[in-house]
């Protein structure tokens, strides 16, 4: 117990974790595990979930749980000392993993407990975990000659490592570039609550004027409100050419393009030595999706309906930067400037109105008041319990209970950007619901799930000496309930069996529909309306102004949903039909899927595929189609709350169903399953084209 990573009695102790603790930590609990390894392998009785799947699980929880706390500090504490600790245990990890998917005697046995009278006997969810066992033992290279498993093992290995170098690399990158602006005139138009961030950055650097840098928070305004053309261009260059052979702050040897290449050299001969013919079908192997071109015919699809949408609003806006702000030639940097203001034209109201009245405490508790209603769970800040550590200051804490006044959940939420946590928004699980033994009483009681919900807003500000509440915009707080959709997916399910409980084996491309399905409240008047407060009135949102976002709720849709086609496209052709063999380069192919379907073609020095780390260093590689496959799910999902609204769509009748057939079954079943359990029927494509303006209702 002196080492908190291995005390697994209750929540992570993140105040006392040293760098020091993290490899003796993960050296004891590998050794931990191989020995149980080789005890149920020489086991000579006949497999059963006891004997042989049960011991393994406890022991991989145990190391998956106290590599979960390092991994997840790496990602939003990073520093040089931590980066080189993980970067240093990652390949030791990665390593034992792979060879147990390559153990051909434990996969025998796994295929004696399929065929045995015990199997017939088992709940629904082990025999899934089973079947799913078998799958990734083939998957993991089991089959594979002696000869070949070598090879296999190192491919996983250099995979890890550059993904995890990528990850650096995106990191540095970002907390490299930063612009200091001594005059007023150059910042003009940027709301006031961001330049005093930027202000409180360049003091903290003992500077005068204002600090910009690459992180969402600050970046993002400028490209949007700035009026100052030579500024936003500036950072647009800076951004877009991030740990790029441009990128002179990283330095050239940060260059992703570089790992990009290896890893798709690897992942097609990892593909080749399993059998198929290229990544994509790999990827596939796990999802819903059965083949690469099911996803391409998908894809394609919806850039059909979508293309004509995107032209008319491109259209639309060149000719309002024309005639309206004399930009005669539209360039990438003006793009977002253009579009905020022809929205603010178009609909009278601007995003920065809008953040007005979406303070963080109201926002949060909207949220829980939402959720309340729909699944009868109460959500109460745990912040003044004892015991609970945070990796830092600004990190809440929180306790789910159930209609009965159980625990039945908890959650840490990260939201701010900082320069020592990676960006994006994600969620990932720091305990998993399941069922243990106790070892005083010889009873059955069941594991709390704890969630780490991560965003990168805004932090508070400080206005004529008064600190301030952080201020959400509209898309934030949408970013938000997607981020606290897919936890809610992790903390609510009632499965027992941690290889299938919450989101563990939902297929990827299913595993975004909770995250997706909570950001439809965001645009309901019932849902809003209690969770708005404008910070200097104290009033609640106007309903003329809701009725004006509303109306403005499809602004773009054309150009928005035509942009993640893109991106899913060349992440399926990248790892489909792409030979990184030096005929075609990646930017080769990104352009020649730019002139296939897109309206918007970003400048020759934009490096887009540098950043996206979605699909060179997260899940999501032939993958990344799964966003707009689980909206599909998704809207279609929420049309039944529509179609059964009576007093408006949260409705706690439907809100039940779906935490039962959705929510609470994790990855028991089949998404299909339990898409069709919720429905009544297979998704239609119908309720996805409607939401986004696309099909009449």
């Amino acid at each position: 117990m002196s080492n908190p990573l291995l005390d697994f009695s209750g929540l992570p102790r993140f105040a006392e974790i040293k760098d020091e603790h993290i490899t003796p930590a993960i050296n004891f609990l590998l050794k931990e595990n191989r020995t149980v390894v080789e005890k149920v392998r020489g086991d000579n009785h006949i497999p059963t979930w006891q004997n042989f799947v049960q011991p393994m699980v406890d022991a991989s929880e145990r190391l998956s749980r106290a590599w979960g706390q390092v991994s997840h500090l790496n990602a939003v504490m990073n520093s040089p000392q931590l980066r080189e600790i993980y970067n240093e245990n990652l390949p030791m990890i990665t390593q034992f993993y792979a060879e147990l998917s390559q153990d051909l005697l434990l996969f025998e046995k796994f295929k004696q407990l399929r065929g045995s009278e015990e199997f017939d006997q088992l709940t629904s969810a082990r025999k899934r975990i089973i079947d799913n066992e078998l799958r990734d033992f083939r998957l993991g290279g089991a089959e594979l000659p002696s000869d070949k498993k070598q090879r296999f093992l190192q491919i996983q290995e250099e995979l890890s490592s550059l993904s995890s170098k990528f990850n650096d690399n995106l990191l540095d990158a970002t907390n490299a570039y930063s612009l200091f602006i001594e005059d007023a005139e150059t910042v003009a138009g940027i709301p006031t609550d961001v330049l005093q961030a930027a202000k409180e950055l360049a003091e903290a650097d003992s500077r005068t004027g204002w600090k910009f840098t690459l992180h969402m928070p600050s970046y993002l305004p400028v490209l949007q409100y700035a009026d100052n053309r030579d500024f936003r261009g500036k950072m647009y260059r800076a951004y877009v050419t991030r740990a790029s052979e441009f990128d002179v702050q990283a330095g050239l040897n940060k260059d992703n393009m570089l790992l990009i290449n290896k890893i798709l050299a690897l992942r097609q001969e990892e593909a080749q030595m399993l059998g198929y013919e290229n990544y994509a079908e790999v990827s596939l192997a796990t999802k819903m999706a059965t083949s690469p071109q099911q996803v391409l015919d998908f894809l394609g699809k919806l850039a059909a309906k979508a293309k004509p949408y995107a032209e008319r609003d491109l259209q639309a806006l060149r000719q309002f930067a024309a005639e309206k702000l004399d930009l005669a030639e539209l360039e990438a940097w003006d793009l977002t400037y253009a579009s905020e203001k022809l929205r603010e034209e178009r609909y009278a109201f601007s995003d920065q109105e809008i953040k007005q009245y979406f303070p963080e405490d109201k926002v949060l508790a909207g949220m829980f008041e939402l959720v309340d209603k729909l699944y009868g769970i109460r959500i109460v800040s745990a912040a003044a319990s004892c015991n609970i550590q945070c990796w830092h200051p600004d990190v809440k804490f929180f306790d789910i209970y159930d209609a009965n006044e159980q625990l039945i959940g908890q959650f840490y939420l990260d939201l701010y950007a900082r320069p020592t946590k990676r960006g994006g928004g994600w969620m990932d699980d720091a305990i998993t619901r399941r069922q243990i033994e106790n070892q005083q009483t010889g009873g059955h009681a069941i594991q709390i799930p704890v969630a780490y919900l991560t965003c990168n807003f805004s932090a508070p500000v400080t206005i004529n000496q008064q600190s301030r509440l952080a201020l959400f915009t509209h898309n934030e707080v949408i970013v938000l309930f997607h981020e606290f959709g897919h936890g809610l997916h992790h903390l609510l399910t009632q499965v027992e069996d941690l290889g299938v409980s919450g989101i563990n084996g939902v297929e990827w491309d299913a595993v975004e529909l909770p995250s997706q399905f909570m950001e439809n409240f965001c645009w309901e008047w019932d849902v809003l309306a209690g969770m708005t407060q404008h910070i200097d009135t104290g009033e609640s949102l106007p309903r003329a102004l809701f009725d004006k976002m509303l109306k403005a709720k499809n602004f773009q849709s054309g150009l928005q949903m035509l942009r993640q086609i893109e991106f899913a496209l060349f992440d399926m052709y990248v790892h489909f039909d792409f030979k990184p063999d030096g005929v075609k380069t990646v930017l080769q192919l990104l352009s020649d899927i730019r002139r296939d379907v897109a309206v918007i073609i970003p400048p020759d020095f934009n490096r887009f595929p540098n950043s996206f780390a979605h699909i060179f260093a997260g899940g999501y590689a032939a993958g990344y189609y799964s966003y707009k496959w689980a909206e599909v799910l998704s809207a279609d999902a929420y049309s039944l709350f529509e179609e059964t609204a009576s007093d408006g769509v949260v409705n706690a009748a439907t809100g039940s169903h779906f935490l039962e057939e959705i929510l609470a079954v994790g990855g028991s079943r089949s998404a299909l399953e339990s898409f069709i359990a919720f429905r009544g029927r297979e998704p239609e494509l119908d309720a996805l084209l409607c939401h986004n303006g696309m099909e009449t209702a």
